[in-house]
């Protein structure tokens, strides 16, 4: 018999988007909408700052927190455009991405049996890296409240064992942003508890109209309250692995034990393009959003012609279409879509059961690979009926 492997890890699927994604090496000619990062190349200058840095044989080790300089303007640029105020020593660490960053706090608060409360539809990421530190996952149902957290019903999941509540808005998959009206509610829940919150911000510089908001502004919830962010999709920089954990000194210093022996820091070029973007290049994502809001526009509206059901998404690059009349399951619906049809989208039953009767569709990918793959949805969906 083989050796015994980590039964955690035996338990683990494949993400439901890959192991959806994976089929499309059969369907060559398909058209790609299930893609989760930008379109645009990384900027010039961006690229040109991590050369340099190999170059200039900055390659070794940096202190495991990142540079400081990094930090130092890390630090500002959340000031500037959050007004939140982190200490650069003591209060942001630099990850191999936002995803190993979430590992490295996740690792550092949860012991076995601690629950953490997941808003969902929700990225599939989340709950294997929560239950391989021993927590266990307790849902927040949105599928039926607008993809918003009901404030009532987050309260009563909360318990003794609850540990943390994490949260991601934009969110993907469904593209939804909260205000800070509904901020407001979900926060005088929170602070009546005493539970962490982790906060993924990965998409907030990718935010159409009203101004990103998020709970960390809240004094109250300032000392328990973990930012993950990055440079992934803001800067379309989602091979450079950056990404940064910004939370209270007394709780980081053990996530960052955690980072040292997981990663010793993140990787140094990586580091040195990463101080271009955030302190050179910070007008890049409101260039981007321009494209991006055009995609979302025109997506939207021949989805509502098609008279699917639809929410406006307002951040992220991604829209949440319900399928549920077709009576089919949304796998079976993105199935039967790619061998019939030619376009690859992603069931929502990879974000959940509760994205179940909805397909995610990305715009992060061309203008022409838009219309063509909403010309290809809409024969399909005629055939249907």
């Amino acid at each position: 018999m083989p050796i015994s492997i980590n039964s955690q890890i035996e338990a683990i699927q494949i993400s439901g988007i890959r192991q959806f994604s994976n089929q499309l090496v059969d369907f060559p000619d398909a058209i790609n909408l299930t893609i989760g990062q930008p379109d645009f190349p990384t900027p010039e200058p961006i690229k040109q700052a991590g050369i340099e840095a190999i170059r200039h044989n900055h390659t070794n080790y940096t202190h495991n927190a990142g540079m400081l300089e990094l930090r130092t303007e890390i630090a500002s640029f959340f000031q500037d455009t959050y007004e939140l105020n982190f200490e650069p020593k003591t209060e942001i660490i630099v990850t191999n991405g936002a995803s190993e960053g979430l590992d490295s706090l996740f690792r550092a608060i949860l012991e076995k049996g601690d629950e953490v409360i997941l808003p969902a539809p929700a990225y599939p990421g989340y709950e294997p890296i929560i239950k391989l530190c021993g927590g266990k996952v307790v849902y927040l149902d949105m599928s039926d409240t607008g993809f918003q957290p009901d404030p009532t019903r987050l309260e009563s999941l909360i318990t003794d064992r609850t540990k943390a509540v994490l949260m991601n808005f934009p969110s993907n998959p469904t593209g939804v942003t909260m205000d800070s009206t509904q901020l407001e509610k979900v926060a005088a829940v929170l602070e009546k508890h005493e539970v962490f919150v982790v906060t993924d911000e990965i998409y907030s510089e990718n935010a159409y109209g009203d101004k990103h908001v998020t709970v960390a502004h809240f004094e109250k919830m300032r000392n328990r309250t973990f930012l993950v962010h990055g440079l992934s999709k803001s800067h379309s920089m989602t091979g450079w692995r950056i990404g940064f954990v910004l939370g209270p000194e007394m709780y980081m210093k053990h996530v960052l034990k955690v980072h040292q022996y997981n990663a010793i820091c993140a990787s140094v070029p990586s580091q040195y393009a990463a101080l271009e973007a955030v302190k050179n290049q910070r007008h890049v994502p409101a260039e981007m959003n321009k494209e991006y809001v055009k995609r979302r526009d025109f997506v939207y509206s021949r989805l509502t012609v098609m008279g699917i059901d639809v929410i406006l998404p307002k951040g992220a690059f991604y829209i949440f279409p319900s399928i549920e009349k077709f009576g089919m399951t949304s796998f079976e619906f993105a199935t039967r879509l790619l061998r019939e049809a030619g376009v690859a989208a992603v069931p929502g039953s990879a974000f959940t059961r509760y994205g179940e009767g909805f397909i995610r569709i990305s715009y992060a990918c061309s203008m022409k690979d838009l219309e063509e793959g909403m010309n290809r949805l809409e024969k399909f969906i005629q055939s249907l009926t």
